[in-house]
C-alpha cells in the first residue's frame, strides 16, 4: 500500500518561564492508504497532542511530518460542535462555505452522504432534535464534506453512553471503510481500539514514546461489534493492557 503520511522523530515540548516539559518524544510512524490505526496510552501522555500537530493546530518542536501530494486531512473532535442555529445540512456545509468551495455539486454530495447514512429525514432538522449518536454521524459527514484522505478522530465517542458508543463506532467504521478513507483514532477504550484498528500503537507515560505496535489480525474481521466476539479479541486486550502504564 502507498504511504500517504510519514512522521519521523516527532517531538513536542511546552515552555514556561521556569521550565520545559517534553510531551512527545521521537514518535515515528508511516500511515498507508486505507489503513486504520489506533493510538492508546495513559491519560495525559500526549495522544491528542500528536493529532493536533498532524492537523496543524499545534506546532512541532522537532522532527518532520511529510504528507503526500494532494492528500488532505480532516479532524473530528471529541464534541460534535454543531451550531444549534443551523440545520443539519447547513452544519455539514459549513467547512465548504468557509473555504469558498461550496458548489451545487459539493452540496449534492453532502445531501447524498446524509441520505446514505441514515439522516435523510433529518436534513432540515436542528441539532437539539437529534440523539447524541446521530449528532456524531453528522459531525463525521461534515468532516467528509471536505473530502479528506485521512481522518483524525480524537475520542469521538467519549460523550456517548455505552450502548450508543458501540452503535456509533459501528456506524463510523462502516462509513470510513465505505468512503475508502485512512484514519487515526485516539482513544482510552482498548476494546474500541482493537475492534476498529488494523494496528494499535501503545504510548508510554509522558513524554510519550512508542512502547509497542500491535498488528491486529482477527478471524473473520467485520464490524467493531462483531470483532469483539472473535477468539483473538481478549488475547489482544490482555497483551495491550499489560503494556499500558496505568496507575490508580
Amino acid at each position: 500500500m502507498n504511504k500517504i503520511l510519514e512522521i519521523n522523530n516527532l517531538k513536542k515540548s511546552y515552555h514556561t518561564k521556569k521550565s520545559e516539559t517534553l510531551a512527545v518524544d521521537n514518535f515515528s510512524y508511516s500511515l498507508s492508504d486505507g489503513e486504520f490505526i489506533a493510538i492508546v496510552g495513559p491519560s495525559g501522555c500526549g495522544k491528542s497532542t500528536i493529532l493536533s500537530i498532524l492537523c496543524g493546530l499545534e506546532s512541532k518542536s522537532d522532527g518532520e511530518v511529510i504528507i503526500s501530494d494532494n492528500v488532505k486531512i480532516g479532524y473530528m473532535l471529541q464534541q460534535d460542535c454543531l451550531f444549534s442555529f443551523r440545520n443539519i445540512l447547513s452544519n455539514c456545509l459549513l467547512g465548504l462555505e468557509i473555504t469558498h468551495s461550496l458548489t451545487e455539486e459539493s452540496k449534492q454530495k453532502v445531501i447524498d452522504l446524509l441520505s446514505t447514512y441514515g439522516l435523510k429525514d433529518f436534513i432540515y432538522s436542528y441539532p437539539d432534535e437529534l440523539s447524541g449518536g446521530m449528532r456524531q454521524r453528522v459531525a463525521l459527514i461534515r468532516t467528509l464534506a471536505m473530502n479528506p484522505d485521512i481522518l483524525l478522530l480524537d475520542e469521538p465517542f467519549s460523550a456517548l453512553d455505552y450502548q450508543s458508543r458501540l452503535a456509533v463506532s459501528d456506524d463510523v467504521y462502516k462509513i470510513i471503510k465505505q468512503e475508502k478513507k485512512s484514519a487515526i483514532i485516539v482513544t482510552h477504550d482498548l476494546s474500541e481500539a482493537i475492534s476498529m484498528a488494523d494496528k494499535v500503537i501503545v504510548l508510554s507515560e509522558r513524554p510519550s514514546r512508542i512502547k509497542k505496535i500491535f498488528d491486529i489480525n482477527l478471524s473473520n474481521k467485520s464490524t467493531p461489534i462483531e470483532n469483539r466476539k472473535t477468539k483473538e479479541f481478549s488475547e489482544y486486550y490482555d497483551k495491550i493492557w499489560k503494556e499500558i502504564d496505568f496507575h490508580v
